[in-house]
């Protein structure tokens, strides 16, 4: 009986339930229901352990640091950045909106980060130019994804939290993916300008111009640097680095840039808080969730019925892509990670698929699901931010969607495109 956990948990999705709400009462009325009333106690026990975990610290400093460049005027310095190198394109602004989603991927980790605060200054600068707003909205959405994708990842944190993998292995292995998912985008905004004769952002910066502009961003792009140059020499855990991450973020704000002031502190502590309080809450019962799964053999049979269909793994990922794809369009990242993870996981590491290769291959399709209608949480805050309707841009975004699910499946089918980096630095065989 318990296996009915997952249909009345996408039943209480579809008829609106939050996420939170729905992991928890789920298998709690079917345990009720099969009078394991004693498991139930072990159910919400959980949910306190699933998050009193020190990697996942990880999550609320990496959330912190963020918010505190944005307040601090990094993002801007970033699309000042990104406009001196890209802006002279046919379809300039929306070479930059690309561009910057990319470098504040490095800082923050989070696509919902990503498009509010890339969106709320980009969307009205590129209907200026002439851009439709549903255009300018859509191509924030789809750049977003990037964030989560290159290093630091929030959900690569929770992959390697439930997986026991590591997460400097992950982090190096996203960084060729999410690069390829830029140039991938780049690649259709250059299509769509030469079509449709979209404007020209700027005229082109000279060498000294764009050195300027260089400048200007130097300490905000050099926190990547830090955080993954101290975890790959062992000076500190991934934890130790969001932590640093913050510190050093206070500093260039307060005193280097002078962009942040002490009386920022208690609105940005505020955001990042209710931020990593909703990732937190979210992980603790996506991991008590998990508790009922292994209680209902569930992965034993997923695992039969997977190899059931095909023997051959290239099918198999094929389908699980498609799987995946189609979770992605109603469930957060996080808990969909925490949820699938320990069943399809050991199921293709037993085929012979690298576990770093696997983790990456439904990190970025799960991340692209935060893109895609009609539930995509970056489709709702792109729709806030810009005030154009959801359905309006979920059409808008179409192409780039194609691009990113072309880009899923290179990385499923060409491993090197993920594993290289990881190898060639030891975290990967």
């Amino acid at each position: 009986m318990l296996v009915w956990f997952l249909p009345l948990f996408l039943v209480f999705l579809m008829i609106g339930l939050p996420v939170f709400f729905g992991l928890l009462a789920a298998p709690g009325i079917l345990l009720w229901l099969n009078g394991q009333e004693r498991d139930i106690t072990l159910l919400y026990r959980n949910l306190y352990n699933g998050m009193d975990s020190f990697p996942l610290m990880a999550i609320p400093f990496f959330m912190l640091a963020g918010e505190l460049m944005n307040r601090g005027g990094i993002t801007m310095r970033l699309v000042e950045f990104s406009q001196a190198m890209m802006g002279h394109f046919r379809g300039g602004l929306a070479h930059v909106n690309i561009l910057s989603s990319m470098l504040f991927a490095g800082l923050s980790g989070s696509a919902v980060a990503d498009t509010s605060a890339l969106g709320s200054m980009l969307i009205p600068a590129m209907e200026k130019q002439g851009y439709t707003r549903k255009f300018a909205a859509a191509i924030t959405a789809a750049s977003s994804v990037i964030g989560p994708i290159i290093p630091p990842s929030g959900i690569m944190i929770i992959y390697a939290y439930v997986m026991g993998e590591s997460v400097a292995a992950l982090f190096l292995a996203g960084i060729v993916p999410g690069v390829l998912v830029g140039v991938g985008l780049m690649l259709m905004v250059k299509y769509q300008a030469d079509k449709y004769d979209f404007p020209v952002a700027t005229k082109k910066h000279t060498w000294g111009e764009r050195g300027q502009a260089s400048l200007k961003a130097f300490f905000p792009l050099l926190t990547p640097v830090i955080i993954l140059g101290g975890i790959l020499a062992g000076v500190f855990t991934p934890t130790e680095a969001a932590a640093v991450a913050v510190a050093y973020a206070l500093f260039i704000g307060i005193f280097v840039m002078r962009t942040l002031k002490i009386s920022d502190l208690p609105d940005v502590l505020n955001r990042a808080g209710i931020t990593s309080a909703v990732v937190l809450l979210l992980v603790g019962a996506a991991m008590a969730f998990k508790t009922v799964v292994s209680l209902s053999h569930a992965p034993e049979a997923m695992a039969e019925f997977v190899l059931g269909l095909t023997s051959n793994p290239l099918i198999l990922l094929f389908l699980i892509n498609l799987l995946l794809f189609v979770v992605g369009m109603f469930l957060d990242a996080g808990p969909a990670i925490i949820i699938l993870g320990p069943i399809l996981g050991p199921i293709f590491v037993s085929l012979g698929v690298d576990p770093i290769h696997f983790a990456i291959i439904m990190s970025v399709n799960l991340t692209v699901g935060l893109a895609t209608p009609p539930m995509g949480l970056v489709l709702f805050v792109a729709s806030s931010v810009s005030g154009e309707r959801v359905e309006t841009i979920s059409k808008a975004i179409l192409p780039f969607l194609a691009v990113e699910i072309l880009v899923i499946f290179l990385i499923t089918y060409v491993p090197a495109i993920s594993m290289t980096i990881p190898r060639l630095t030891g975290f990967a065989n």
